[in-house]
């Protein structure tokens, strides 16, 4: 009992210690100059992955560049895939799988123009590990030039009479004659032989190759992800990227249906970059603290002429084009449609080093329908009926059939065109399609490769920064025995002519001068018109830091992008 009662009394004497202890403010020891309090690093969970989101107006047809003719899966090149050399911000070609850029000066192209020698970078290695050397070269080669397969276009690598590899790290390009346009057009992305020479071999063709979708072996900062059709694409970084370690972790292409989708998603901060955006949307990019980036890439929207045979008899005629050039107030669609931002492109070749390579003789077409007018009667064209329209030579109305994409603009500058039309007598019928099915081949169908139209409008460049096409050569209009020939207007032999003398022609001056020839006949035989310089724009969300564009190889500098903390 007194034991129990003891015990009683020192549990209470306990509690009540407790009690007042904590009813007191604690007294904190101030360290000693000879012991440094040391803090308890902050425990830190996992960090975020960092995502810069594309809003993206045209789904990608193909990932393999030999394949697609789109811009749109083109311009993602340099996330995945690596040319032999790239180009910065200002254009200018760098070095990127070469150690050097070949040169006379360096010995790596011949005095006579006819050898190129690439000496490759010994470091470099594929997403999965694997070294990329002279043998993924070759295997580009062949896979586009063999006949069993059928790319989009075998041009440039039909310019070469062979390619060697003496060793790993060099490969030699034999030409039969000089190709001044050797710099922009060849090695736009390799191809790696590892993965892809046994479907080669089993197939005899890439065209289903697994790959072609889903490139989950890469040479660039990023690889393939996930594509859900319709719905996203993803890349993302390559932790075996020989030049580093890119900032973002992935890289996401969000697919929008159209402009106004796309500026939505801008504006609203859902997605971090666009391209392509109307002129008219700057002011609202720039409203809502969206930088946008204004960046020469040699393009030009413009029509193209129909002379094919299948073309209306009216489109084929000189000065039924002279006159429709008369006819379209290019200043007021400027000033209009695109609130000044731009201006029209007299020539294909506009856009490209200051006009240099545009004849000084040409005279630019300016708005004149009486002019126009003028023009058709003395060729013979009238309205015999007085409904407005005029007949053609064999007394069928005088109608132009007129194609282009959905976009906005273009079907506004088409409602533009087709009134200024009607009030010098003629029917301009207009139609548009989705870009997937305007752009497709002669074996798709397309109405512009099959001849459907007799103007066709788009902005295109050439092999930019360089002034060559083969646009207009003869051997590229489709057909069934080369469906994927991609000239739909039309061969015109001294044209012709003048495009494969200029890509033999190493003497500068006297390539500009041919060039001025090119220029000053497309021009005043209407072949092609131009509507406006076409830069691309690239709105980018103010927070990405890092951000330069290439005209060549937009995303050159991916890997420098970061957002800011």
């Amino acid at each position: 009992m007194k034991n129990k009662l003891l015990l009683t009394l020192l549990t209470m004497l306990v509690v009540f210690s407790l009690s007042l202890a904590a009813c007191t403010t604690p007294v904190v020891e101030e360290p000693s100059a000879e012991e440094p309090a040391v803090e308890a690093p902050p425990v830190e969970g996992p960090s975020e992955p960092k995502v810069v989101t594309f809003a993206w107006t045209q789904e990608p047809d193909s990932l393999n560049p030999f394949y697609t003719d789109m811009w749109f899966s083109a311009t993602l090149q340099q996330l995945y895939l690596c040319w032999a050399w790239e180009f910065d911000d200002q254009n200018k070609a760098f070095p990127n799988l070469v150690t050097e850029i070949p040169s006379v000066e360096n010995g790596g192209i011949t005095d006579d123009g006819l050898t190129i020698i690439l000496n490759l970078r010994d470091d470099i290695v594929w997403s999965d590990g694997t070294p990329l050397t002279s043998a993924d070269f070759m295997f580009t080669y062949d896979m586009i030039m063999a006949d069993s397969n059928s790319v989009n276009s075998q041009y440039p690598y039909d310019a070469l009479t062979s390619i060697e590899i003496p060793d790993p790290l060099t490969v030699v390009m034999n030409f039969p004659e000089p190709f001044a346009a050797w710099e922009a057009n060849f090695w736009r992305g390799i191809l790696p032989a590892h993965i892809l020479q046994p479907v080669f071999d089993s197939e005899g063709s890439m065209m289903e190759a697994d790959w072609n979708l889903a490139p989950t072996v890469g040479c660039g900062p990023y690889v393939f992800g996930e594509w859900e059709s319709g719905s996203f694409l993803r890349f993302v970084k390559n932790e075996n990227y020989w030049k580093g370690t890119a900032k973002i972790d992935d890289v996401f292409l969000q697919f929008v249906p159209d402009d106004a989708a796309q500026t939505a998603a801008l504006v609203a901060g859902d997605a971090d970059l666009g391209t392509f955006v109307p002129f008219s949307d700057v002011p609202t990019f720039q409203e809502a603290g969206m930088v946008v980036h204004t960046v020469d890439s040699g393009y030009a929207e413009g029509w193209f002429f129909n002379f094919r045979d299948m073309a209306s008899p009216a489109i084929r005629d000189v000065a039924v084009r002279q006159a429709i050039a008369m006819s379209i107030d290019r200043e007021a669609i400027s000033k209009d449609l695109l609130l000044g931002l731009t201006h029209p492109a007299e020539t294909y070749w506009d856009p490209i080093a200051a006009k240099a390579y545009v004849s000084p003789d040409i005279v630019p077409w300016s708005y004149d329908p009486e002019g126009a007018r003028a023009k058709l009667e003395a060729a013979g064209y009238v309205d015999s009926d007085g409904d407005g329209i005029r007949e053609d030579l064999d007394g069928n109305p005088l109608t132009i059939v007129h194609g282009t994409t959905i976009r906005e603009i273009r079907q506004d500058i088409q409602a533009v065109a087709q009134q200024q039309l009607l009030e010098v007598g003629i029917n301009l019928d207009i139609e548009s399609q989705d870009s997937d099915i305007f752009f497709g081949s002669f074996e798709d169908g397309a109405p512009p490769a099959i001849g459907e139209q007799d103007i066709m409008q788009w902005a295109d460049s050439t092999y930019f920064p360089d002034p060559d096409t083969d646009y207009w050569l003869c051997d590229q209009v489709p057909s069934d025995e080369n469906p994927f020939g991609y000239n739909y207007f039309g061969c015109d032999e001294e044209l012709d002519a003048l495009f494969q003398a200029q890509i033999i022609e190493t003497d500068p001056s006297k390539r500009l001068n041919i060039f001025h020839q090119i220029t000053k006949y497309m021009h005043d035989n209407v072949l092609w018109y131009g509507i406006y310089s076409d830069p691309d724009l690239w709105v980018v969300n103010s927070n990405l830091t890092g951000v330069k564009f290439s005209g060549v190889t937009p995303f050159y500098n991916i890997m420098e992008w970061d957002f800011a903390k």
